[in-house]
């Protein structure tokens, strides 16, 4: 089969890039810019493009399937071409939708934790040696690539993102998988520069849990009350299993799950993670895993990349960064921060960088955001307003909003890394929110 992509660099397009290859298929690929890792990754499987830009000489009539990325524009000359020649156009979730038509589906869905809970699922399957296909979010121990397709596995497990398909598909990714079995881990208000109001994202969990399959399976998470009065008004039929946060304690910096086979000790700490793992059981439980596998596996999980990942400094100091940046994610993130470290001075650092994060009507989600730090920090830039085109925000509007008068308020990164420098990173514990980078803040040194 022979698949192009139309914007290959992405890090989700250039994992099914490479799995397509791996799977056998012709691929070739464009993009306007290609950044690391995934220029090295698609180097080393010889699909990288010569060179940058848009091609619609590429787009040829024996082309089978036309892939088309979140980063391509309406107007893309390749996309032009594609549809001149009447080739078949897919989004990146619905092409994988085609790929798995076959197979028994597993869509993790959720404002927050669905990287984690996917990677915590393939985590256990691959302690257990059992095979499935997969697509998830972030680089997990263990997988060179993380996206898997064959012919041959039964099960694919699918992380289901509430996001646009394509420029072209302004569907919600996860409208597209057809679940057998699901997930449904929280909802809270995000990307409100395509879903303008909070019913209308909470919609998109509406109509994704009228799209599990007639007699499929629902988990999802009892402790959630938006999560829950979806699944009490869904209309069509399937198996509701709810689930909250299991027993635990923690015992000199260790956590330590309680189970009817006795206490288990764990890699990964905040009572989010524990909830998140509850979910991806009683997942693995669909899959044929019994829960002495699930808890013998489990053990040695470290967490997905960036999802409260530890970073090794040269000077030995404790050191987290997280992903977190939408408000639910960094509570979530802090609070388990504070409980973990609750006899350590905790400095948190917070970068505000997304069109939702910046917007001022959506900053009161972030009251109280950073309460429990003694230490807090909030940055965001004022050049990335302006490329935005977003009105000027001032530290005091984001003080006022956090409900925080603690809050120090850094607008460029300069400030931000004198003040950086100024701290002794071996006294007190640090965690670092952001998708972002603090402006280039090297997290080791």
């Amino acid at each position: 089969m022979k698949t192009h992509f139309i914007a290959i660099g992405g890090s989700a397009m250039h994992n099914l890039a490479i799995a397509l290859k791996d799977k056998g298929y012709q691929v070739t690929g464009s993009d306007d810019a290609i950044f690391e890792p995934s220029k090295s990754r698609l180097e080393k499987k010889g699909i990288m493009p010569q060179e940058m830009g848009w091609f619609p000489e590429k787009i040829t009539a024996d082309i089978d399937a036309v892939i088309l990325g979140m980063h391509a524009h309406q107007d893309n000359p390749e996309l032009a071409r594609a549809k001149e020649l009447g080739l078949k156009i897919y989004s990146y979730p619905e092409f994988l939708y085609e790929q798995s038509k076959n197979k028994t589906r597993v869509v993790i869905a959720g404002s927050h934790g669905k990287t984690t809970i996917t990677s915590m699922i393939l985590h256990v399957l691959n302690f257990h040696q059992k095979d499935v296909d997969f697509m998830v979010g972030a680089q997990l121990e263990g997988f060179d690539c993380m996206v898997k397709l064959t012919q041959d596995n039964d099960f694919m497990v699918l992380e289901g993102d509430e996001y646009l398909s394509s420029p072209i598909d302004l569907r919600s990714k996860f409208l597209l998988y057809q679940p057998n079995i699901a997930l449904m881990s929280g909802i809270a208000w995000d990307h409100i520069n395509v879903f303008k109001t909070f019913d209308d994202y909470i919609d998109q969990f509406r109509k994704f849990v009228a799209s599990i399959t007639a007699g499929g399976v629902l988990v999802y998470n009892e402790e959630d009350a938006e999560v829950v009065k979806v699944v009490e008004n869904a209309e069509n039929y399937f198996r509701k299993i709810p689930y909250k946060t299991p027993e635990y304690e923690i015992n000199n910096g260790k956590v330590y799950l309680k189970t009817e086979m006795g206490d288990v000790p764990l890699s990964v700490f905040g009572a989010h993670n524990l909830l998140n793992l509850e979910g991806a059981r009683h997942i693995c439980q669909q899959l044929g895993i019994m829960d002495e596998d699930f808890y013998e596996a489990i053990m040695s999980f470290k967490g997905a990349s960036k999802r409260l990942e530890k970073v090794e400094r040269e000077d030995k100091g404790i050191l987290y960064k997280d992903f977190a940046h939408a408000p639910s994610k960094v509570k979530a993130a802090v609070k388990a921060f504070a409980e973990q470290f609750k006899n350590d001075k905790k400095h948190g650092f917070l970068e505000l960088h997304t069109y939702s994060s910046l917007n001022p009507t959506f900053l009161e989600q972030y009251d109280h955001a950073m309460d429990g730090l003694e230490d807090a920090v909030v940055f965001y830039s004022e050049d990335a307003l302006k490329i935005k085109r977003m009105e000027p925000i001032s530290p005091e509007f984001i003080k006022e909003k956090f409900r925080n008068e603690n809050l120090k308020v850094f607008t460029n990164a300069e400030d931000l890394h004198a003040y950086w420098d100024t701290l002794d990173k071996t006294d007190g514990v640090y965690l670092m929110m952001s998708s972002g980078n603090f402006g280039g803040l090297d997290l080791t040194k």
